[in-house]
Order: structure tokens, then C-alpha cells, then sequence
């Protein structure tokens, strides 16, 4: 891509050199929440290594001035694999007939929940398809018993598109936060990757509706999906920034075997690191995960996301013998720890990266004085 002759701005000279202090870092993030979208695209084309490290550098400083090196602690348990959407990229989609679907009874998702408050976590994810055999009011029967349960733990629900009245009862039930990538803002792009019954539209109606419901909300986008360009990454950070999430995940696109994107080359590490720093830059107190595809795209992967300024790690803990059977994309790690091993293995790897566990519920620095 050539440079806009339209840049109002100049790229920054932050980025052509170390940044090394605090003020640096924060006046190159508000340089960049002022850019357009042919900014963002041509800087997500054309930076190089040195504008990477700076970077890197100033989301460091920005997420150890907000959260110190602390790395908060999401429990996942991954509760079904039945979905009745069809996303073209994911393996557990209605039509790929080689899953083993599964689903986890309310009893033995308490046992996750019960297990992973032994080992410390505050924080739990339950994670779905769309499976029509959890409705909103059986979900919400459970979220009232693991919140009777666990009164001092956040609950985080990610099980798709619902309606607003539904989403409302999920939060009066006692669900803190809800996880929905809006995967990409490009209509088009997302067109390419879903068929004709799943609309952008009715995706981000849904995120405006979780944040009308209350919810702490989490959205974010696939990094280097089939046909994915620097225009669309930036309108991802545009949308974002117009969204304005607690939480944003990202990771790098990963094909299925059993998928019409098979043959797909997957997502560059590089890239979802550019782009995890870009956040950081845009979205100081937001909650970032270094994600399981990261770390399954490289075996180094989540310690350089939370270099590039992720601070959450979401391991999993549901049942051993389902976990292969959650396959999203192919070779995902930690399918065969037991959930004390993970989180041994977590801790060791997040020290030797220079960083520390923390056991609380990891809400956003400012939830208090920003949620409605």
C-alpha cells in the first residue's frame, strides 16, 4: 500500500526511536487515537521493525502504569461444542459432521468451577457454541448458583448472540461480563467468512446491547483471516475505539482441518503482536488476553503477547476427555493438562517472562466510575 497522500499526520517520530518514559508512551497513544483509517491501515502495512519495538515499548509502559506486570487469571470452561451457526472457520460449526458434540451438565460445571476456585481463580469463562439446549433462563439458573457459590468471583459468559431481554436477564442473574468478537467490522470480509443468516449488523447489535445491559463487555477480531487486509484491521481498531470495550481479544487466524478454509495460510505472529501493542496504545486500561491461539501458533506465543501489552491468560478448565472436542482450529495446546498442571505450567511461564499471577477478579482499572 502506498501512503495516503490524504495523512493529515505524520507518523510519529516516537515511532523511529526507543521510547523510554511514560509520558512518551502516552502522548504517542493519543497521537494515534487521532488517526484515520488510511493512517491505521498504512501503519499496519508498512511498520517497521523499529516502529514494532517502539511499540511494544510504549504499551509496556502504559500497561505496567495501569496494571503494573500484573497478569490476571480467567478460568475457561469450554460447557458445549453444539453450535447451530456456521461459521466457515471454525471447527465446531453445524455442518462439520466429524465433531464429537458433547455437553457438559450444571453439575459438572460447577465441579469445574469448584475445582478452579482451589486453585486460586476469581475469574470464571463459561464458553459455548450456540447451543439451543442452554437458553438464556436455564443459563441464568446456573450463573444464580455458581454466583450463590462463589459470591467473591467474577462470571463471564460467551455464548453468542442472544436478545436484548435475554441478555438482560443474564446480568440481573449475576454475569459480570460477556465475551462476543465482532471477528471483523468490514461488511464485506465478514460476508467471506459466514453464511448469509449471520450478519455484521446483528453482531454488533448485540455488542451495543450488552453494554445497554450492563455487562463489563469483551469484543475483538481474528488477525489474518482469508482475504483480510490492512483497511480491515483498521477498521477494527475504529469500530473498537467507537465500542469502547473492557476487554479485547485477539489472536491469529488458525484453520481447521474439517472447515471450508482448510487450505487457508494461517495468521503471521508478527502481525498479532503489532496489532496487540496497537490496542494497548488505543485502549490504556482494557483488559487483553494473551490468547491459547497465540500460544498454539508459536511455543513462545503468550509470553511475546504480554510483551506486546496483554495482561489476562485464560486457561482451561473443563473435563480432560472433552477438551480435543472443542476444536475451534487444529493443534490447540494444553488439550491433555489436567487444570493443576496448567496452572502450574502458567505460573512458571509468566515469571519467566518478568510478569506476576494475580489471584483477584481483575476487573478494569476505571469499571467503577465507567459502568452504567
Amino acid at each position: 500500500m502506498r501512503r495516503p497522500e490524504t495523512l493529515s499526520l505524520q507518523v510519529p517520530a516516537a515511532l523511529r526511536q526507543p521510547v523510554t518514559s511514560l509520558e512518551e508512551a502516552e502522548s504517542l497513544s493519543q497521537q494515534l487515537r487521532r488517526f484515520n483509517r488510511p493512517q491505521l491501515a498504512w501503519l499496519i502495512e508498512q511498520a517497521t521493525p523499529e516502529a514494532e519495538a517502539a511499540l511494544r515499548q510504549a504499551a509496556g509502559l502504559l500497561r505496567e502504569h495501569y496494571y503494573g506486570r500484573k497478569v490476571y487469571l480467567r478460568g475457561l470452561i469450554e460447557f458445549s461444542n453444539v453450535c447451530q451457526n456456521d461459521c466457515f472457520y471454525c471447527g465446531i460449526r453445524r455442518s462439520n459432521p466429524s465433531v464429537r458434540r458433547y455437553r457438559l451438565s450444571e453439575a459438572q460445571i460447577l465441579d469445574c468451577c469448584r475445582q478452579g476456585y482451589a486453585l486460586g481463580y476469581r475469574t470464571f469463562v463459561l464458553q459455548s457454541g450456540e447451543d439451543p439446549a442452554y437458553p438464556a433462563p436455564r443459563l441464568a439458573r446456573l450463573v444464580t448458583e455458581i454466583r450463590r457459590r462463589y459470591p467473591a468471583a467474577a462470571l463471564t459468559l460467551s455464548v453468542g448472540e442472544l436478545s436484548a431481554a435475554d441478555y438482560r436477564l443474564l446480568r440481573q442473574a449475576g454475569a459480570d461480563r460477556y465475551l462476543l468478537r465482532h471477528e471483523t467490522a468490514d461488511a464485506g470480509h465478514y460476508a467471506s467468512l459466514h453464511p448469509a443468516d449471520q450478519t455484521l449488523q446483528r453482531r454488533l447489535s448485540c455488542l451495543r446491547e450488552l453494554r445497554a445491559a450492563g455487562f463489563q463487555v469483551g469484543s475483538g477480531f481474528m488477525v489474518g483471516t482469508p482475504g483480510q487486509t490492512a483497511d480491515c484491521l483498521a477498521q477494527d481498531l475504529l469500530f473498537l475505539q467507537e465500542l469502547q470495550p473492557q476487554m479485547i481479544g485477539i489472536g491469529p487466524f488458525i484453520p481447521q482441518h474439517d472447515t471450508p478454509l482448510s487450505q487457508a495460510e494461517p495468521g503471521r505472529l508478527r502481525q498479532t503482536l503489532l496489532m496487540l501493542s496497537l490496542l494497548r496504545l488505543l485502549f490504556p486500561k482494557a483488559l487483553l488476553p494473551a490468547t491459547t491461539a497465540v500460544g498454539t501458533l508459536h511455543p513462545l506465543g503468550r509470553e511475546l503477547a504480554l510483551s506486546a501489552g496483554a495482561n489476562v491468560l485464560m486457561p482451561n478448565l473443563s473435563p480432560q476427555e472433552y477438551r480435543k472436542d472443542y476444536a475451534l482450529y487444529d493443534n490447540k495446546i494444553c488439550t491433555g493438562d489436567e487444570a493443576a498442571e496448567c496452572r502450574a505450567c502458567l505460573q512458571k511461564r509468566v515469571e519467566s517472562a518478568g510478569f506476576t499471577i494475580d489471584t483477584s477478579r481483575g476487573d478494569p482499572v476505571d469499571w467503577e466510575e465507567t459502568k452504567l
